[in-house]
């Protein structure tokens, strides 16, 4: 892939979305050459990630605080929160997908539109339900968690050559206390080695937004700094 030479987009600033008093601005891979499972893999190595069929990264003169965190999921272990989570949430079931399904429009909407009723995707649309979760980029997988007949998570996940990415979860706001967010990331993990696949990627983490700083506890993981992967373990 160095060996090629690609057309990148690069947005004018505008208001960041998770920082105060900060101006943001992307890179944009609008060259189709890049638009598939192949160049994706290698784009999300450097720091690329999508949104619909738009892969974009952060490119901001004067910030660098979004930086690209994946798991190293041979070596993952559970915290203790993390497996008394496991354990409570033992009675859900989980199942895998590989097509969207009807049932997951109405579960998002009711999670948009309860969870994130200040954020900009409210109100929730079918048409935005769509063009942010599907793509012609890669396959996806879609991770739902059951409690018995009711579908009460879905994780949209994409299917990388060397790994899983985790797109977006959406979950029933009734069973907020169920931590369904972190369950997920859990069973995105165990798949992915499952799949012998090294990463999970989970991201951008930004140290400094409350709603953007809860990747970081997953050990060992590793993140994008100054284009380099760097390890970080629990102990630092």
């Amino acid at each position: 892939m160095n060996d090629q030479n690609f057309k990148l987009g690069l947005t004018k600033a505008f208001d960041c979305n998770y920082l105060d008093n900060q101006q943001e601005q992307l890179l944009i891979a609008v060259d189709q050459r890049l638009h598939n499972n192949k160049s994706y893999t290698w784009l999300m190595e450097q720091g690329f990630r999508r949104s619909g069929d738009q892969i974009y990264r952060p490119h901001c003169v004067n910030c660098s605080q979004c930086q690209s965190i994946r798991v190293l999921v041979e070596q993952f272990n559970l915290s203790k929160s993390q497996k008394r989570l496991t354990k409570r949430n033992a009675h859900f079931d989980v199942k895998q997908s590989t097509e969207i399904k009807d049932i997951y429009y109405p579960l998002y909407e009711k999670y948009i539109n309860t969870i994130h009723h200040d954020g900009s995707m409210f109100p929730a649309t079918y048409q935005q339900y769509s063009s942010f979760l599907t793509n012609e980029i890669t396959q996806q997988l879609f991770i739902e968690t059951w409690h018995d007949e009711k579908l009460i998570s879905v994780a949209v996940t994409d299917c990388l050559e060397n790994a899983l990415s985790a797109v977006y979860t959406f979950y029933d706001p009734d069973y907020r206390q169920s931590g369904l967010g972190i369950f997920s990331i859990l069973n995105q993990i165990k798949l992915t080695r499952e799949l012998n696949k090294p990463f999970l990627y989970l991201g951008y983490q930004i140290d400094d937004c409350q709603k953007m700083n809860y990747k970081n506890r997953y050990f060992p993981h590793q993140r994008l700094i100054e284009n380099s992967w760097i390890i970080v373990n629990k102990s630092c």
